[in-house]
């Protein structure tokens, strides 16, 4: 079977689109390990079905690289906006998505022509419960903080000391500030966390360097799929852990800077706001097996 795809990157992040309304997928899992391949494949940091919502005006289904799914992605989410708007003939500015962690409110962004270049995404709130992230660390009592959380905390990983904060956005986050993010190894580093005991579901680990006021540096490590260009929701866990540790203030846009571009994010009590690019790379054809 022949089936038409899209492949669109936020930040660098980059996936295959396919539309799950129009084309069956028998097996999503082992099509996201073949197609995402730069060699056998097309290349990219997995699979994207965009289906049809009973609850939302449309529904994101995610595979990383190495066919595991995903709850939630952020950048991913950004895509499937622009995606449904292009492909489906959305013609509001705000649309709803169906994740596996919950429908998503998104706003889109458009250039003179109508063209959607971007989308801003009310993400919801931050959990901070460790048994809800989850990691295997109980939780303390901070000032300000409605529940007992894991910020600042030392962890050995790999022989190597480190202070981590926890976040869920939907999926797993580690963030650990450093003071030189561009010379970690993080091929050797990354899976050490990934795979630690402190995480029964896995991690995605991000690395922050502070820069100013309202400014950070992040590469993030990303469970099922390595080191990427970008990670919405880590960019997310980021602010949130910045603020958490006195770097960043609530209620404040703070401008990450991924390998891949920037992302702005606010954070509140309520919810955190992602605002990002959304871009078509190429679009074709490729040949299903079976």
């Amino acid at each position: 079977m022949q089936c038409e795809f899209t492949k669109m990157q936020g930040c660098g992040n980059d996936y295959i689109y396919m539309d799950a309304k129009k084309y069956h997928i028998e097996d999503p899992a082992s099509l996201s390990i073949r197609i995402s391949d730069p060699h056998f494949g097309i290349g990219s940091d997995g699979l994207i079905l965009v289906a049809p919502s009973e609850m939302a005006d449309a529904r994101m289904i995610m595979f990383n690289l190495d066919g595991s799914e995903g709850r939630m992605c952020g950048n991913g989410i950004r895509c499937v906006a622009k995606f449904v708007h292009d492909h489906w003939g959305f013609s509001g500015n705000e649309m709803t998505i169906e994740t596996k962690s919950g429908i998503k409110t998104i706003k889109l962004e458009k250039d003179i022509s109508g063209e959607v270049t971007g989308a801003v995404v009310d993400m919801g709130p931050a959990e901070l419960s460790p048994e809800k992230i989850p990691v295997n660390i109980s939780g303390e009592e901070k000032e300000g903080i409605a529940v007992p959380c894991v910020v600042d905390r030392a962890v050995r990983i790999g022989g190597v000391d480190y202070a981590i904060t926890c976040v869920s956005m939907g999926n797993p986050h580690a963030v650990v500030f450093v003071d030189d993010v561009e010379n970690l190894d993080l091929p050797s580093i990354g899976p050490k966390f990934e795979k630690n005991e402190l995480f029964p579901e896995s991690v995605n680990t991000e690395f922050v360097k502070v820069l100013g006021e309202n400014e950070l540096r992040m590469r993030v490590w990303e469970r099922g799929s390595g080191e990427t260009w970008a990670c919405g929701t880590g960019t997310c866990a980021t602010v949130v852990a910045a603020c958490l540790n006195g770097f960043t203030k609530k209620g404040e846009e703070v401008l990450v800077h991924l390998n891949g571009g920037d992302l702005r994010i606010t954070y509140t009590d309520e919810t955190v706001i992602m605002k990002g690019p959304a871009v078509t790379v190429c679009s074709g054809v490729i040949e299903l097996e079976g």
